[in-house]
């Protein structure tokens, strides 16, 4: 990261931490491999009500949405923007939800939301990750180790999703020719099975992006692609597939 990056981000986190009820604003994303058209991933954690006008008055051209703007649940809004040149995605993080899904997680409790993009959803401690691996630009965070409970309970939740998703694949859509409903299912039983092996390694997820290559499942993509509308090929896909996600 260039110095220019560094003094951009400290006047945007600064900028926002004046926020009213603003408490904190840290950096997300892949802050190793960050490139100059890579968006710039910030969260403003705040403690009782938070107005998205505020962020809207700081004169910031982009689209700013209403809490709750973005389905609701751990992910409830944000801001796209375009600060000084560069795109900066806003998250609104309500401290006090945080800190539930916190307390949560080390009792190995969790649940699971959906979020566009998102082929399974996303684990609510989803935002408890973004505590671990963020990077803290102003205020005071946790950092959080990940709970031995979560570990122990989150595999077998994820395992028992795929299974059951690629049931109906195997069942409802692969005796049909059913193609898009086939490898839609695929897919999402192949990242339900990556959150699992992850949780069992006790390694964080923040998004999908790279989810089945850490958890060594690229081999789906192959099963895909060579799907076709015959309904015994794709008997054999599915039946992959389960040989696939139970050796993972």
């Amino acid at each position: 990261m260039t110095t220019d990056d560094e003094r951009f981000l400290a006047a945007t986190a600064d900028r926002l931490s004046s926020l009213p009820g603003v408490r904190a604003v840290s950096l997300g994303g892949s802050q190793d491999t960050h490139r100059p058209d890579s968006d710039w991933d910030l969260a403003v954690y705040y403690r009782g009500a938070f107005d998205p006008q505020d962020l809207r008055d700081t004169g910031w051209e982009g689209e700013v949405s209403e809490i709750g703007g973005w389905g609701g649940g751990v992910f409830n809004g944000g801001a796209w923007l375009r600060v000084d040149g560069r795109r900066v995605d806003v998250h609104y993080r309500d401290l006090d939800d945080v800190e539930h899904r916190l307390a949560e997680a080390e009792r190995g409790r969790f649940g699971i939301e959906p979020l566009m993009f998102h082929l399974a959803g996303i684990p609510t401690y989803l935002v408890v990750a973004e505590l671990a691996l963020g990077r803290v630009l102003v205020g005071d965070l946790p950092r959080p180790e990940y709970p031995k409970a979560l570990r122990a309970s989150a595999p077998g939740v994820w395992r028992g999703l795929a299974a059951a998703t690629l049931s109906y694949a195997e069942h409802a859509h692969a005796p049909h020719g059913r193609v898009a409903q086939c490898a839609g299912l695929v897919a999402q039983a192949a990242v339900q099975t990556a959150h699992a092996v992850l949780a069992e390694r006790g390694e964080w997820v923040t998004n999908d992006k790279a989810l089945l290559a850490r958890a060594g499942l690229t081999e789906i993509d192959l099963v895909v692609a060579g799907m076709t509308a015959d309904p015994q090929d794709l008997v054999l896909a599915v039946a992959e597939t389960g040989r696939i996600l139970a050796t993972a």
